[in-house]
């Protein structure tokens, strides 16, 4: 972002403070936003005095949904952060298009990611994956983009990826390594069966077996509805099954029995989820299995992991098959269309291809909260798949906040 292009967004930051009226409700509030030019967005504050008490160069948006009590569920609040209003703006217009581009889904789109720059930089890219010739979509991006800039990969039939020209707003991408033979020594992993079920509870990051494969268990999801907790994992894991409601779930226990988990309650096949109600003796809970368990306390929104790329911070996961590993975001906010005749939304790119295998869905992508004690975290998101094509490199799952907007679930 230029710097005529913050010194008029720090101006515009300035009159709309002059505008406003503390007293003013929430709706007015918004309106006074949007009318001074920002996106609606902008409404996730805590209120006006939260907005007036910013720099005039910083705006505060919610980050994440913390439990005020962490072992309350039902206690979230929003937490907040300010962030320079030059960042804000150009990660709202990354958002803006990269849900264009969806929504007009172009013969050979493939799929974007918005991928927010530094706040130093006050940047946001936009990359799209395409599977036909650039010079056919061209000026269709051209168009679309004006002042965002795209980065631009073509993926064609044979798996090959191809970078392509710097036009106007497009640049290049990046020129990322073939990762050919990446699924060598796979068959090594075994998986991370719990030694024994103790206290009614059973962590999540280890094996659960569904009538047809396995997959791990994610940490327990809460109904807002019916203040009621729900083990989960990934819908994919029913494969064969186009409606698993009432399929049973089990915990395999190393030298011992299969436990009972209890029964699909409800089925997302788009988001790649799946409910399950306890109906045994365990009882699903908000713990991660690593050598010093770990408490999930929130969840990151969708600015917040924005907010969490823009620090170069990395996300964690704990799978059923490779255990714990981290990576780095790649890109928020995703959209894709690789893999079915739909495309899935709200989606998080982190990571690379060996963080992920086969019986590893169903985990969550997580990261430290920053204002909890040492073994608080929050959660990002959930893991469904890998990339397979030559030339990228990452694992993607839909987004908690994601989740949260279609659904109301929360973690």
């Amino acid at each position: 972002m230029s710097g005529e292009t913050r010194e008029r967004s720090t101006r515009r930051l300035a009159t709309i403070r002059d505008r406003l009226d503390t007293g003013m409700d929430r709706r007015e509030f918004v309106r006074t936003l949007v009318t001074g030019g920002y996106a609606v967005g902008m409404a996730q504050f805590l209120g006006v005095e939260d907005f007036l008490s910013a720099d005039n160069g910083d705006v505060p948006i919610v980050t994440a949904l913390v439990r005020e009590d962490p072992d309350d569920p039902w206690s979230l609040t929003e937490r907040t952060r300010y962030v320079p209003a030059g960042w804000y703006a150009a990660v709202e217009s990354a958002i803006e298009l990269n849900e264009r581009l969806a929504q007009l889904a172009f013969t050979g789109y493939l799929g974007s990611a918005v991928v927010p720059g530094s706040y130093q930089s006050e940047t946001a890219t936009v990359s799209v994956g395409i599977s036909r010739d650039w010079g056919s979509v061209r000026d269709l991006l051209n168009q679309l983009a004006t002042g965002i800039p795209v980065d631009i990969e073509a993926i064609f039939d044979d798996g090959g990826i191809d970078d392509l020209e710097d036009v106007g707003d497009i640049e290049d991408a990046d020129d990322l390594e073939s990762v050919d033979g990446i699924d060598g020594g796979r068959d090594s992993f075994e998986p991370r069966l719990v030694e024994d079920v103790h206290e009614g509870y059973v962590p999540s990051g280890v094996a659960c077996e569904t009538p047809t494969s396995l997959a791990t268990l994610g940490p327990a999801l809460y109904s807002p509805d019916t203040e009621q907790a729900f083990f989960v994992t990934a819908e994919h894991a029913f494969e064969g099954n186009p409606d698993p409601v009432g399929e049973p779930v089990s915990l395999p226990v190393r030298d011992s029995d299969h436990v009972s988990l209890g029964t699909v309650a409800s089925a997302h096949p788009v988001e790649d989820f799946a409910t399950i109600e306890p109906t045994g003796d365990i009882e699903p809970v908000s713990l991660i299995d690593t050598q010093s368990p770990l408490r999930v306390r929130g969840q990151y929104t969708k600015l917040g992991l924005a907010d969490l790329m823009a620090r170069g911070e990395r996300l964690e996961k704990v799978g059923a098959m490779t255990g714990h590993t981290t990576g780095a975001i790649q890109g928020i906010d995703a959209v894709t269309c690789f893999t079915d005749d739909f495309c899935r939304y709200g989606q998080i790119r982190w990571g690379g291809q060996m963080d992920l295998t086969d019986g590893d869905s169903g985990s969550v992508s997580f990261h430290a909260d920053p204002a909890g004690d040492d073994e608080d975290v929050l959660i990002a998101g959930f893991n469904n798949a890998r990339t397979w094509w030559p030339g990228q490199s990452y694992v993607w799952g839909v987004g908690a906040y994601r989740l949260t907007e279609l659904h109301g679930y929360h973690f």
